[in-house]
């Protein structure tokens, strides 16, 4: 039974995962509404936003996502009691992301916002499965990591990112008075938000590639901008960065007989 429920959801993942890629490629080759994704984004400018050679990191995720449909589809590699814990959370991001383009680009603005809050919830739930897998129930190999893993960590933290922009951009739209506080230290608390979830996953799971995609945006939000904001965005990034040396420190000792 767990091995048909594991073909079934290869299967959809596969086809999920196709349609997904082709929508956003036809997002912005047609484009759809008539507006590419950049487009839409810079009809709504907020402190928070990077600079657009950030989001070439699409590229690198869906070449590891793809990574992680190649691998269900290899008898001897396929892992089939994590793909039936992570496969319909996978298919129903792969939904997310597409209702995400359609709403994005006819600018149902604040809607797009809720389904990206979806596809953040989606995505933590596949990587504290694939941990708990990883940790209570059999070590994954290397080969594993690569394909189960590393996607999801990647790709978390990116759309933890977009979530953070979205809602700022979604309160935008809803003339939201941001408590009183200026744009500015509200932007600056936005990127503590950030740095402070990379902190975290570098610390509990030593997750270091999660640092790096929130130490890629950082970086780009402090091209992008400018003054406090670009400061802080910088200032973020540089104390990512030791501390993921840190973390990899205190592992690597760990693990030192």
């Amino acid at each position: 039974m767990e091995k048909r429920l594991a073909y079934l959801w290869t299967a959809l993942n596969l086809i999920g995962f196709a349609a997904m890629v082709t929508i956003n490629y036809l997002a912005n080759s047609l484009p759809i509404g008539g507006r590419t994704t950049g487009e839409v984004s810079a009809m709504f400018p907020v402190l928070v936003t990077p600079a657009s050679y950030a989001f070439s990191i699409w590229g690198l995720i869906y070449l590891l996502l793809a990574c992680f449909i190649v691998i269900q589809l290899i008898p001897r590699k396929r892992n089939v009691p994590l793909i039936t814990m992570i496969g319909p959370w996978f298919f129903v991001s792969c939904l997310f992301n597409i209702f995400w383009i359609f709403l994005w680009h006819y600018l149902y603005i604040v809607s797009a916002m809720f389904i990206m809050i979806g596809i953040l919830i989606t995505l933590s739930v596949i990587y504290q499965r694939i941990h708990y897998y990883n940790t209570r129930v059999e070590r994954l190999n290397r080969v594993e990591r690569l394909c189960y893993l590393l996607p999801f960590s990647i790709y978390l933290a990116w759309i933890s990112v977009a979530t953070i922009v979205n809602i700022s951009i979604g309160l935008e739209v809803l003339n939201w008075d941001r408590w009183g506080l200026r744009d500015e230290f509200w932007a600056v608390a936005v990127l503590a938000l950030a740095a402070g979830l990379a902190l975290y996953f570098g610390s509990r799971y030593t997750d270091i590639a999660f640092m790096l995609v929130i130490i890629w945006a950082l970086t780009a939000i402090g091209v992008q901008q400018s003054g406090l904001v670009s400061q802080t965005a910088y200032l973020l990034s540089a104390v990512l960065i030791v501390s993921a040396f840190i973390f990899l420190y205190r592992r690597h000792r760990v693990r030192l007989p």
